[in-house]
């Protein structure tokens, strides 16, 4: 996997990472079971600090794209749609807590779309 970083596009080194493997992800280019780069040769071969590479792959995990096991590195998991919906309902459930709707009520306004 080649990444590319550019300190002058506005965005995050955690961020364009977490896109970059996001978007190989989507596009097919890392396959489910695939290993990623370990945090540490990633983090050498893009020239940025160890906890920048870890954060972003700390974010894909929670995302569920990928898997993180210690002393075994990164994993791309097997349904990364699955992991997209999880992220986006994630998300639903935290702009309804902000707008103080609670989960029951959210649950029935899903179940009135449906």
């Amino acid at each position: 996997m080649e990444l590319h970083l550019d300190p002058d596009l506005g965005v995050t080194l955690h961020e364009q990472i977490t896109g970059m493997v996001r978007r190989a992800i989507s596009e097919g280019s890392l396959s489910p079971g695939e290993r990623l780069p370990t945090a540490r040769e990633l983090a050498k071969q893009l020239q940025v600090n160890l906890n920048t590479v870890l954060r972003a792959y700390r974010e894909l995990a929670n995302e569920e794209l990928i898997e993180l096991r210690r002393g075994h590195g990164a994993t791309v998991l097997a349904n990364p749609d699955l992991a997209r919906l999880y992220r986006l309902a994630d998300e639903l459930l935290a702009e309804a807590a902000r707008m103080g709707v609670t989960r029951g009520e959210l649950a029935a306004l899903l179940a009135r779309r449906s």
